[in-house]
C-alpha cells in the first residue's frame, strides 16, 4: 500500500472522473490542474470493491502556461488526456518498483529534434558523436540534471509525429513550473515508483 497521503483518505471513491476512459488499469495517477501552473495529484488503486484512493492532495506543479488539450512543441503547457507510464529513469540508482528503470549519465539524451528518425525516444551518445542535434533550442534534453533525479516516463505522442510534443515526465520538482511534465516532490515521486507495475496510466485534465 503507498504511504504519502498528503490528506486525509475517504471511503472507498467507486466512480473518480476518469473511471470510463483508461480501460482495464488498476493504477491510475490522477493529475487535475488547479489554476495556472499548480496542480494536485491523486493515486489510485482499482479492487474487487471499485476505485480507492491510496494518496491524496499530493502538490504537484505543471506546465508553465497551464494545460493543453492540443498538443504542440514549446507551448510550455501539460498536455491533457490518458497516458501510459512506460518506464523511469533518473540520476539516482534505481528505489525499486514494477517499472524498467534506466540509470541516466552524461550520455543519454531525450530526442527533441523534429527532423531525427529517433525523435521523442531516449538516446546515449557522447554530444559529438549523436545523430540528432543535441542544441537545447532543438528540443533535445541531456537528462543528467537534478530534477531528473528520478522521473517516468509518460506515453505522449508514442507515435513520434514531429511538432506534437516530447519529453513528457513525472519528475521531481524543483519548487517551480515545468516545461509540461508534472513535477512532485521526491521522496514522494519514489514512493509512487516503489508502487507502480505495468499497465499503470497517468490521467491529465483540467
Amino acid at each position: 500500500m503507498l504511504a504519502v497521503s498528503s490528506a486525509p483518505l475517504g471511503t472507498a471513491e467507486t466512480t473518480p472522473w476518469f473511471a470510463n476512459q483508461v480501460g482495464g488499469a488498476t493504477q491510475v495517477i490522477s493529475v487535475v490542474g488547479t489554476g495556472g501552473s499548480d496542480a494536485k495529484m491523486d493515486v489510485y488503486q482499482r479492487t474487487a470493491s471499485g476505485w480507492e484512493p491510496v494518496a491524496a492532495g499530493i502538490a504537484a506543479k505543471i506546465g508553465a502556461k497551464g494545460m493543453s488539450a492540443d498538443h504542440t512543441d514549446g507551448s510550455m503547457m501539460t498536455p491533457m488526456g490518458f497516458y501510459s507510464l512506460d518506464f523511469a529513469f533518473g540520476t539516482a540508482p534505481n528505489p525499486g518498483g514494477g517499472l524498467q528503470y534506466v540509470q541516466v549519465t552524461p550520455d543519454y539524451w531525450w530526442d527533441g529534434d523534429m527532423k531525427s528518425p529517433t525523435y521523442n525516444t531516449m538516446q546515449v551518445c557522447k554530444k559529438a558523436q549523436c545523430p540528432f542535434s543535441t542544441d537545447p533550442a532543438s528540443g533535445t534534453e541531456n537528462l543528467d540534471i537534478s530534477a531528473y533525479k528520478h522521473a517516468i516516463v509518460m506515453g505522449v505522442n508514442k507515435e513520434r509525429v514531429p511538432g506534437k510534443g516530447g519529453a513528457f515526465f513525472v519528475h521531481t520538482t524543483d519548487g517551480g513550473s515545468t516545461a509540461g511534465c508534472v513535477a512532485i516532490d521526491d521522496a514522494t515521486l519514489v514512493n509512487i515508483m516503489k508502487w507502480l507495475q505495468p499497465g499503470a496510466v497517468i490521467a491529465v485534465s483540467k
